[in-house]
This record gives C-alpha cells, structure tokens and sequence, in this order.
C-alpha cells in the first residue's frame, strides 16, 4: 500500500509507518496533512480509479537544515570567483494514515 504525494515542488512515494524528509512546511501540533495525492495504489499492479478527497496524514517526527551546499561562480581570465553556501530546511515527517474512498490505511504500531 502506498501513494505518491507532491510538497514542495517535489513528488514522493509515500506508506503507512515510513518517515519522509520533506522541505520546510507549516504545521500545527505536530499534525500535516497532504492533500494533493497524484496516486494511490493498494496492491501490486493496480492503482485507485478516483482519487476524490484521498489525504495523506503525518505527524512531525523533526525538523532540521540539510547539509552545506557550495555554489562557486568562476569566469576564467577575469580574476573573478564567488563562493556562496545553502542549507535547505527540512521537515521530518511519519506517515500514519492514507485515506482514500472512505477506505483508510494506517501504520502497524510497533
């Protein structure tokens, strides 16, 4: 069971139970919920038809900033050099419910 979600301007493939680094969301109390859901698949080889008011509940696990990024900008012959870094922010996040068609998976407690 699994579906893929779009934060971000990225896309990622989501299940019950997994943690999932995402960019830097608002969130209350610990609780995020994703509601723009591309697709949901519940067995092997075969995915939900429609996907009207399908989620995808998260809790925050963490929060934090990646690692350092370098840009260097160089143009030869004009003694010209830039150094500049970037450290994206991050939030963790642990699926626990997608809800789909009045159906609803959740993560095994472990």
């Amino acid at each position: 069971m699994y579906a893929v979600i779009r934060t971000g301007g990225k896309q990622y493939r989501v299940a019950p139970g997994e943690t999932v680094r995402v960019e830097t969301l608002a969130h209350e109390d610990g609780k995020i919920e994703f509601s723009d859901v591309l697709a949901v698949s519940g067995e092997a080889g075969s995915f939900e038809q429609e996907l009207g008011g399908a989620k995808v509940l998260a809790e925050v696990v963490g929060e934090g900033r990646g690692d350092k990024i370098l840009v260097f900008h160089f143009k030869r012959k004009k003694q010209y050099k830039k150094m500049q870094g970037h450290r994206q922010g991050f939030v963790e996040v642990r699926i626990n419910e997608i809800l789909v068609n009045g159906k609803s998976f959740k993560a095994e407690n472990k």
